[in-house]
């Protein structure tokens, strides 16, 4: 797709704004060819069946389930000593811990005995980098040492378009030996797993990215052996005029060749306007192309939405895209800034001009008109931002079995307010049910013939996926943004009092049943109080545990759980912790020979 590319300029994204960035070529051994065309309904690298968790959603799918067995249903976090450590001696089921910056918000995948997670620099204390960065930590699955970090430098632009602090907000992708990644500078970012541990590939300007103050480069920084290696890097500011809203927040779908990326487009900060109105919301860029010698912004750019969505946003551009196949055809489907789905024949084809476009093929409105209108009246529209008002799609969308299952919802800045949760049929785009929950960003996961779906106000329910009948509610009592988790029999699901919830997938829908759905749950002083429309029952003691566990974290967990060759790994803002059935923590198993370590503090330190 052609548009035209400067190695290195200033560019006016929007008024007072100067953004001075650069696109080198790109320079690493080919990737075997294949017909970026036509690419596969299920990756290579992430068969419906993995153990692994290889990217959001772990497979394009999206579907938050994982597979695993005997996984922990409760064990103890340990204490956090001064120095922010973890004291292993007091832990439970917890293979170790590491510590991470102090927000975390891209969540953790795993491929290959490596964890790839998104954090900001905080407490990290690598003299190179003082104050704000943002931060990708590559870590050991077996024992939580760091191997290599990324390190990425501020725009400069504060709240506007980087928010203090916020670190990486991307979950990054796996594929053979490279991570895909959407930085805090907006741009997709391809990593070569091994670090800098097996020489230099790709660019060779590292210490020179590594040393950006804001828009202005500084003298580059010494790289070490434990940075990251930068194979190829596509900024969609410069490249297309993508102006982010506080935080370039969303993560990429890989699928054969192709990388499908959100751009995080934006309103301006006092959202008063859109500044890049006429820019894409989601691109598709090409991976091996990029990886040829010589390779330019032109070469890997093939495709975006021509949809007109960035024309419609209502605050910002921070869904994930996803991916399926309808009777043997592929589709990808999008949450739109606007509250809209769309679907999309995934494969970009020319338009008049040349340009690389993807084909619509359906769109769905997932706001109720009565959450647009008053009294349904076109005439009085409702305020964006406010409790009975619209909002945009910022969680993924999940393909399942034919249909699309999505969630509206608005920044959690913005508070409570009405939301709804949606199921499509993937072929049609005609609505098949919708139930109405609160706003949420979470991401739903579908599961022997459930729909698990979590909401801001705190709430975690339970429908029946085929046609929406609620069987159960559960109200955590504080706000959520993280996603459900189904595996072995469970629901994992974190909150941000640091609470983590599990729940009995068997026994809460039998529970349903008998007491009459739907069952609205809550647990309060070692107490499970169940209200059915038939019966209420009020469980106590070790009766609890067959419906319910509770983790205290101390720390706010907004990320989402996932497991991986039989662990779970749940992650604070502060902390990511390895659980496992009967685990003894990294450096306190016996051992034959040898003092060892006590494991007295987390297995991986900043």
């Amino acid at each position: 797709m052609k548009r035209k590319t400067t190695i290195l300029k200033i560019t006016t994204i929007a008024p007072a704004i100067a953004l001075l960035t650069f696109l080198a070529p790109a320079f690493a051994v080919p990737l075997e060819a294949t017909d970026p065309a036509a690419p596969a309904a299920v990756t290579e690298n992430a068969p419906a069946k993995t153990t692994e968790w290889r990217q959001w959603g772990r497979t394009p799918e999206r579907n938050m389930v994982g597979f695993a067995d005997n996984l922990p249903e409760t064990f103890e976090p340990g204490e956090i000593q001064d120095d922010e450590s973890v004291d292993l001696s007091t832990t439970e089921n917890v293979l170790w811990v590491t510590k991470l910056g102090s927000q975390t918000y891209g969540n953790p995948t795993i491929a290959d005995g490596r964890i790839y997670i998104g954090t900001n620099n905080q407490g990290r204390n690598d003299p190179r980098f003082p104050g704000d960065y943002g931060v990708v930590t590559c870590i050991d699955a077996a024992t939580g040492k760091k191997h290599w970090e990324l390190t990425i430098p501020k725009l400069g632009s504060g709240k506007v378009g980087d928010w203090e602090f916020l670190g990486v907000c991307s979950s990054p992708a796996v594929f053979g030996d490279r991570v895909y990644v959407i930085t805090n500078r907006c741009e997709v970012i391809a990593l070569d797993v091994n670090g800098m541990a097996d020489g230099n590939q790709g660019l060779q300007d590292e210490g020179q990215y590594m040393s950006y103050k804001g828009i202005t480069p500084q003298p580059p920084v010494d790289v070490k052996p434990t940075d990251a290696d930068i194979i190829w890097r596509y900024d969609m500011r410069l490249e297309l005029g993508i102006y982010p809203h506080n935080i370039t927040s969303s993560s990429v779908l890989v699928v054969g060749d192709y990388i499908y990326a959100s751009t995080s487009n934006g309103v301006t900060y006092n959202h008063k306007g859109i500044p890049s109105p006429k820019a894409p919301s989601m691109v598709v860029l090409d991976r091996k192309a990029a990886e040829k010698e010589g390779a330019t912004a032109d070469d890997i750019l093939v495709g975006e939405e021509a949809s007109g969505l960035s024309k419609k946003i209502l605050h910002c551009n921070w869904t994930s895209p996803t991916y399926g196949e309808v009777d043997g055809k592929p589709i990808l489907i999008f949450g739109g800034p606007d509250g809209v789905t769309y679907a999309f024949d995934p494969k970009p084809v020319p338009d008049e001009e040349g340009f690389g476009v993807l084909t619509q093929l359906w769109s769905l409105d997932c706001n109720p008109k009565e959450y647009r209108f008053r009294d349904g009246d076109p005439e009085k529209p409702i305020k964006y931002a406010t409790a009975p008002g619209p909002s945009e799609i910022i969680s993924t969308p999940v393909f399942h079995d034919g249909r699309v299952y999505v969630a509206i919802g608005q920044d959690p800045e913005h508070g409570e307010g009405v939301g709804c949760f949606t199921c499509i049929d993937a072929k049609t785009g005609k609505k098949l049910w919708e139930y109405r929950i609160n706003r949420t960003i979470s991401t739903p996961s579908i599961a022997d013939g459930l729909a698990y779906i979590a909401d801001y106000s705190g709430f975690l329910y339970c429908l029946d996926a085929e046609d929406g009948t609620l069987y159960w509610k559960y109200d955590t009592v504080a706000p959520i943004w993280g996603s459900t988790l189904v595996a072995d029999g469970k629901v994992y699901l974190g909150n941000e009092d640091g609470l983590l919830t599990v729940m009995h997938t068997a026994a809460t829908r039998k529970l349903a049943d008998e007491l009459g759905a739907p069952v609205e749950i809550e647990y309060r002083r070692g107490k499970l109080t169940a209200i059915g429309s038939k019966e209420e029952r009020e469980i106590s003691g070790e009766a609890v545990h067959e419906y319910f566990n509770e983790v205290d974290f101390g720390h706010a967990v907004y990320l989402s759980p996932i497991v991986a060759n039989d662990t779970l790994y749940v992650g604070t803002m502060t902390h990511l912790f390895a659980t496992r059935e009967g685990a003894e923590p990294v450096g306190m198993q016996k051992k034959s020979g040898g003092a060892g370590s006590t494991g007295s503090e987390s297995a991986g330190e900043r």
